[in-house]
């Protein structure tokens, strides 16, 4: 069995995309299903800063990254850009390529900066392995938080239930604990559940990442293993769960071969329809260049009822396809 390494990670590279590192390598506006049940306006900062230290093998955000730890005030300069860029909206995602408490990403000496530029909008989503979420790193976690709420405008800030709603997404991908191990991510089940439990104990919102089809899960295991992962993100306190079909292109995917699968879309409706179904948190599926995983005359239609379920948490009406209903019964067999 093959023992992934970073070294072999790092071997199976393509080059990096180059980079300024004084503004963020994208800004897009998304709209959003927030817990009230309202569509809510998005700004989803894509941060240019130093490469994540975890040499996670599907992972691909790599090659939007920077070998070096950006100059004093870049992090800051890139969201400031970025908003003037975009149009106004409610919601910020800090998106860095890794872990936003990452010294060597984001520098520390940025927070107050950082916090006084987003401390309007009602809800801010950075990204974190929990590695940096707990032992040392756990009180920049929290000092981020007080910053949040301390520059609140203050027609706001006498009123605690609105003040401005820290959020970490954290990347569990998988709760299969062979897999996790497997993927180079240097983390467990165990230290997920110890990070979920530290922001729910600082009145931190929790959002999951999980992978559809990680490498090493292929068939109705897959897709069972998506499922039981939904739950125990879940259990951890997440309110919000994206679920990712895991995609190729980074060159340790294709390394791999037989053991990656390619998601396939019904196999993505199932596991989100499976999450909402729970009622316990919000499911989203990622659809990011989902025109990738079109394989059939059913697949357009597939993607907008994902979209659909995005934008409402309510079922439409199944696609009927019966080449995919064959297809999809043929791998559930295999799987299991």
């Amino acid at each position: 069995m093959l023992t992934i390494t970073d070294q072999w990670v790092l071997e199976q590279r393509g080059p990096k995309a180059r980079l300024d590192p004084m503004r963020p390598y994208a800004a897009v506006v998304e709209d959003e299903l927030d817990a009230n049940g309202v569509l809510a306006p998005t700004a989803v900062v894509f941060i240019t800063n130093r490469e994540c230290p975890f040499r996670c093998v599907m992972c691909d955000l790599w090659r939007n990254t920077l070998d070096d730890t950006v100059p004093p005030g870049a992090i800051a300069a890139q969201i400031r850009t970025a908003l003037r860029e975009l149009p106004p909206v409610r919601q910020i995602k800090l998106y860095n390529a890794g872990s936003f408490f990452d010294p060597a990403a984001i520098p520390p000496s940025e927070d107050d900066d950082i916090a006084q530029l987003v401390a309007e909008f009602d809800r801010v989503v950075v990204e974190a392995h929990p590695g940096f979420l707990i032992g040392g790193y756990a009180e920049r976690c929290v000092r981020f938080r007080d910053r949040l709420r301390a520059f609140r405008p203050k027609a706001e800030a006498t009123r605690p239930e609105e003040a401005t709603k820290l959020e970490v997404a954290i990347g569990l991908e998988t709760a299969h604990p062979a897999t996790l191990a497997r993927l180079n991510k240097r983390m467990t089940v165990a230290s997920f559940q110890k990070a979920a439990a530290f922001l729910a104990a600082n009145d931190i919102d929790l959002r999951v990442f999980l992978l559809l089809n990680p490498p090493f899960l292929t068939g109705g295991e897959a897709v069972q293993w998506a499922q039981r992962s939904i739950d125990l993100a879940a259990e951890s306190g997440a309110t919000v769960c994206s679920v990712i079909p895991t995609r190729s292109g980074n060159g340790a995917m294709e390394a791999l071969a037989d053991a990656v699968e390619r998601p396939r879309l019904p196999a993505l409706e199932r596991v989100v329809e499976y999450g909402i179904s729970t009622g316990r948190l919000r499911v989203f599926a990622d659809l990011w260049d989902v025109g990738q995983f079109f394989d059939c005359e059913c697949s357009p239609a597939r993607r907008d009822r994902l979209q659909q379920i995005n934008r409402t948490q309510i079922a439409p009406p199944p696609v009927s396809c019966g080449r995919c209903e064959s297809l999809d019964a043929c791998h559930l067999e295999v799987g299991t």
